[in-house]
């Protein structure tokens, strides 16, 4: 099982990354959390400075279609990270390209196991690990093959009104929202009673 640590990784002389000979691979590197497109661009304008380009190769974040309803029913599309707090790097690991990643701001640590220290006490340095090509494969396909997700600001609770259909100009509250299905239920005063009734997003809109 692949261990995540926030503790900064410390390489000493007998315990440094060791080079690895082959093609550039996979790994999963932990950020502070909203700052991924921040490392991406930063580590992005290090390769080129600190002369790595050619063994740090792609950053990714992965991320899958949304589509969020406004108050007004119409729909605004956008994106979601399939792992908030992680960006994927593919790289060929030595000495050098670890601290350029490790070193770049808003990078927490590499994903891997943690390595014991051989002496004393205290918690070792993580040994970055890289990613399988079953979960590469299966990274990529869920962010490219994923049907958008509809996102929609409304809970349990909220009032809405309703803007098409037989309910049209109805108000009511949210009792239960299912994003999957695109679909609420509100409950509706009809008949001088409250009444249970399934609406499509797009037909209600938060009252504010």
């Amino acid at each position: 099982m692949l261990y995540e640590s926030t503790e900064p990784a410390q390489l000493n002389d007998q315990d440094q990354a060791q080079p690895v000979v082959g093609s550039a691979q996979w790994y999963a590197v932990q950020v502070a959390s909203g700052c991924e497109k921040k490392v991406k661009h930063n580590l992005e304008q290090r390769l080129g400075t600190l002369d790595v380009a050619d063994r740090i190769t792609r950053i990714e974040i992965p991320q899958t279609p949304t589509v969020k309803l406004r108050k007004d029913g119409s729909r605004q599309p956008g994106e979601e990270k399939v792992f908030p707090g992680y960006v994927i790097v593919q790289m060929l690991m030595d000495d050098e390209t670890w601290q350029v990643v490790k070193n770049t701001p808003n990078v927490i640590n590499f994903v891997g196991a943690e390595q014991r220290r051989r002496y004393g006490r205290g918690r070792g340095h993580v040994k970055p690990l890289p990613l399988s090509s079953s979960e590469v494969e299966r990274i990529f396909k869920q962010a490219e093959e994923q049907e958008p997700v509809i996102k929609i600001d409304m809970a349990p609770g909220d009032k809405i009104q309703v803007l098409t259909g037989p309910f049209k100009d109805f108000e009511g509250e949210v009792i239960e929202v299912s994003p999957e299905r695109s679909k609420l239920k509100a409950l509706l005063s009809i008949f001088g009673r409250d009444t249970p009734v399934e609406l499509e997003f797009n037909q209600v809109r938060k009252e504010s």
